[in-house]
This record gives C-alpha cells, sequence and structure tokens, in this order.
C-alpha cells in the first residue's frame, strides 16, 4: 500500500532507533532530562532563538503560543485555512478565550497590507484587542506554498509598530527552508515564538518544540504543564529529534521534487479539473466533473494508494521518508491506468 495520506505516518529509521535507544534520559518536569534539553537547545541554536520547549504536538505548540501571546477580550489575526483556526479543536477560544479576525490571502498566505486593515482600534470597547498575528509556513491548505520572505520581513515590521506578537505555525517549515534555501535564523529574527514539528517531514514518532525568548518559554512551561504535556522521561523522543535535525533536513527536497513529479503525472489525466500549484511536499488536486473526493479516495484504497479527501472534490497527497522512487513510479502507473 502506498500512504500519502500525511507525511505524519512515517517509522523510525534504524538510525533513529538507534540513537533513541541510547540515549541518557531524566525527569524533564524538574528540567532534568539531558537529552530534551539538548534537543531544546539545539532547535533553538538553529533558529537563532534563545529557548524552546519540547512538547507532544504541534497543536500543543501552538495553543501554547497563542496562550502566552493573548489574554481575554483580545484577538488573533490569521488566515481563514489558519490550521490554529480549522484543525485544533477550536483551543483558541477553549484555551484562550481569544477571538479570531479571519483574512483571506493568496492560498493562506497574507500580506502587511492585509493585517493592517484588521488592526481593531484599541480604544473602541466594541472590538477585541488585536494582539497576536499568526502565519503559517508552508501552508497545509494552501498545497504546501511557501512565504516570500520579504513579505514576511514587511509583517515583522508592521507588529512591532503595532505592537503586535508575531507567531509562526511551522509545521512544515523545514519543507520550506530547503525548497528556498532561506536562513534559518532570518525567522529567529521577526518571530516571537515559532512552532516547528518533528512528526512530519522530519520522520520522527512523535514530538514538536516552540521556540521563544527566554521569558516567552519560561510562561510556555507553565502552560504546558496546565495542558498536562510534561512527559518526564521522553528523552528517547528526544533523541529522534536530535537524529533527524542532523540527518533529515537536506533530503527533504527529494520529498518536494517526489511530489512536483506526481503533480506533474496528475496534469494530464482526465479525472483531474486542477492542480495547485506544488513548491513543497503537499499535492492538491481538484477532481473533474464535480466528482466527489470521498469516493475517489475510496478507488485509490481499491489500487493500493491512501489518500485523504481535502474538500468536497478536493484531493491531497502528501510525500514523506517513507515513499521512495520506486513507490513514485509505481504510483503514477496506477493513476494513468484510472
Amino acid at each position: 500500500m502506498i500512504d500519502l495520506r500525511s507525511d505524519t505516518i512515517t517509522q523510525p529509521t534504524a538510525g533513529m532507533k538507534e540513537a533513541m535507544m541510547a540515549a541518557p534520559v531524566g525527569d524533564d518536569v524538574f528540567g532534568e532530562d539531558p537529552t530534551i534539553n539538548a534537543l531544546e537547545q539545539k532547535a533553538a541554536d538553529y533558529f537563532g532563538m534563545e529557548s524552546a520547549i519540547f512538547c507532544p504536538s504541534g497543536t500543543m505548540t501552538n495553543q501554547i503560543a497563542i496562550r502566552v501571546h493573548t489574554a481575554p477580550h483580545t484577538e488573533v489575526i490569521c488566515d481563514a485555512k489558519s490550521h490554529i483556526y480549522l484543525y485544533e479543536g477550536g483551543g483558541i477560544a477553549y484555551n484562550s478565550f481569544a477571538s479570531v479576525r479571519l483574512l483571506h490571502g493568496d492560498r493562506g498566505r497574507i500580506t502587511a497590507e492585509m493585517i493592517q486593515d484588521n488592526i481593531n482600534n484599541p480604544d473602541d470597547v466594541h472590538a477585541p484587542i488585536s494582539t497576536l498575528v499568526s502565519l503559517e509556513n508552508t501552508m497545509n491548505k494552501g498545497g504546501g506554498c511557501v512565504y516570500d520572505f520579504n513579505e514576511i520581513e514587511k509583517i515583522s515590521s508592521l507588529c512591532k509598530d503595532k505592537n503586535l506578537k508575531l507567531h509562526l505555525d511551522g509545521a512544515r517549515l523545514f519543507n520550506a527552508l530547503v525548497a528556498t534555501d532561506d536562513d534559518p535564523k532570518k525567522y529567529g529574527k521577526h518571530f516571537d515564538t515559532i512552532s516547528i514539528c518533528l512528526s512530519k517531514g522530519l520522520g520522527c514518532p512523535v514530538g514538536s518544540l516552540l521556540l521563544g525568548d527566554k521569558a516567552t518559554i519560561k510562561k510556555a512551561r507553565r502552560v504546558r504543564k496546565v495542558l498536562g504535556g510534561g512527559m518526564r522521561q521522553a528523552g528517547f523522543l528526544a533523541a529522534a529529534g536530535i537524529y533527524a535535525l542532523d540527518h533529515h533536513i537536506n533530503r527533504l527536497n527529494e520529498d518536494n521534487d517526489r511530489a512536483k513529479t506526481i503533480a506533474n503525472a496528475l496534469d494530464s489525466l482526465g479525472f483531474v479539473d486542477s492542480v495547485m500549484p506544488v513548491e513543497t511536499n503537499i499535492v492538491i488536486f481538484k477532481l473533474a466533473n464535480n466528482a466527489l473526493s470521498v469516493d475517489f479516495v475510496e478507488k485509490l484504497k481499491q489500487i493500493g494508494i491512501l489518500a485523504v479527501p481535502f474538500g468536497k472534490h478536493d484531493v491531497r497527497f502528501v510525500t514523506h521518508l517513507d515513499f521512495d522512487d520506486d513507490m513514485l513510479d509505481d504510483m503514477i502507473k496506477k493513476l494513468k491506468a484510472i
């Protein structure tokens, strides 16, 4: 079975398993797990930030960031396609009692001008106080599209001028970094917090990190505790993260390239109406003749390909560590035979 439902389905590599089993561990809630401490510092240094905290999931790191940057009666500005809004269980409302201002950008990418036009007057008691801007890079619902860093710089400048915090949901940020060859430390310079996921493109079994300055991450540790995110001897999982940062970043170009090959093949097939532009490892295509995605995904399953419906007529493929060139060739033959 060729499984392209998500890049979260990967299995740890042999080298990663070996690193996990050899990891020294301690009680992380006491700050005594040396492997977790090493991972947090390694990730923070990679992005040029002061500190980091290891958590079970990207949803938790995003929600912690929102919690530390907001308060009741405040508002988060983000795109309507954002993961923090669509796929985190209403956590902004439940965890932070904050409102959301939804913008409609280019495949999920918003601009400084759009943000400027949607900042509330802090003296208007009828409106929540604009407090936080959240970006997503790559943008999942936008087909893995990547922000132009010039726009990020403009947004960062605006946020500093307007006293807004800036958060990045960087669940697939490493896919963006290898696609653009941007310096990760540039991101650390412009964002107050960055969430990175280890269990997607980097192929770890579990884990995400929230990066920020020391004061912010100190607050984040208290929120993580309240959410039940203290994991004690989780250094075995952190060791997978260290291994991934050392060995699995550069190979992401392979995933990005295979996704583009799939998109090129789909573009010529009769059952496809259109394919979103592919920049990284996500392929989203619309079915022709108003065919239903749930029915088509079931058809794909019958021929040995797993995908997910991504809208009434849209289907998503995500390439990953466990999808190789032989699988790619086999998949394209199967798609052409439909």
